[in-house]
């Protein structure tokens, strides 16, 4: 059976639709026996009406600052799980201006939304959750959004393409995220939906598969919404060991391999 060290897709209270303190889900890490949690609230429109507003996202953009690296003895990551808005891997807040700060003052130096949020951020996961801009986009167009969306800079993992329903080329984009460095992510919140649990399965396996083939790494992660979902993968090993998937591909298996993937990725330097 895997051995998953790290959780790299949490939720905290920011999300609204989750329910527990980052206090409460490092404590579940620590008491699990992880060695690294990465905490990825939605920097999204799902959160609020004047999504414009800075003053709403001070979560996200002042947590990599404030949050202990290590905490109950776990290393603890800041980043946010963002939405991809635009068939051409537009990124939620990338064409939002951001011209004064939360106190009104007026910056010499505008920048996006996108970028004021998540400039010290250790890393991003950009996912698909509204699909309205979507419309009869073709399997090629899928496909080079989430290509597009995962070359940002500061995109690390692509997140739940398995859950998301769309038709995507799972081997071009496999291609894809070996060549960024970067990985594609399965998680155990895909297979929470009785309605479509089965199928989310069966897109997921077909995932692993492509990786494996290809040789691309993955994160395995909970995408957890309350504390004591925190570390439990049980559905996603099972999964793993069907497929055979090669352990040495999974980045989050333990901290020094995600961290050393983060690095290879030009994203992020921890291990300095």
């Amino acid at each position: 059976m895997y051995e998953i060290k790290c959780d790299t897709h949490t939720h905290t209270l920011y999300s609204r639709h989750a329910f527990s303190t980052i206090a409460e889900n490092v404590k579940e890490a620590a008491d699990t026996g992880l060695e690294l949690l990465g905490s990825t609230d939605h920097f999204s429109a799902m959160l609020w009406p004047d999504v414009e507003n800075a003053k709403n996202y001070q979560y996200l953009a002042n947590a990599p600052a404030t949050w202990p690296r290590t905490w109950m003895g776990v290393t603890l990551l800041a980043g946010c799980e963002v939405d991809i808005v635009g068939l051409d891997g537009a990124l939620f807040g990338e064409d939002i201006p951001n011209t004064t700060s939360i106190v009104g003052d007026t910056y010499k130096e505008p920048t996006t939304l996108f970028e004021h949020t998540t400039r010290q951020m250790d890393y991003v996961i950009a996912s698909v959750h509204g699909k309205s801009f979507i419309g009869d986009a073709s399997r090629v167009a899928l496909t080079d959004m989430y290509i597009k969306a995962l070359s940002k800079p500061k995109v690390f993992i692509l997140g739940h393409v398995g859950r998301t329903g769309l038709d995507v080329d799972y081997r071009a984009l496999a291609e894809a995220a070996k060549a960024m460095h970067k990985c594609l992510e399965v998680n155990e919140h895909s297979f929470g939906f009785p309605w479509s649990g089965g199928v989310n399965k069966d897109r997921c396996r077909q995932i692993l598969a492509a990786c494996a083939e290809v040789g691309c790494q993955i994160t395995i992660a909970t995408d957890a919404h309350i504390a004591p979902h925190i570390g439990k993968f049980e559905e996603t090993k099972k999964l793993l060991t069907e497929v055979g998937f090669p352990e040495e591909l999974i980045a989050s298996r333990d901290r020094q391999s995600f961290l050393s993937a983060l690095k290879e990725s030009g994203v992020k330097d921890l291990l300095k």
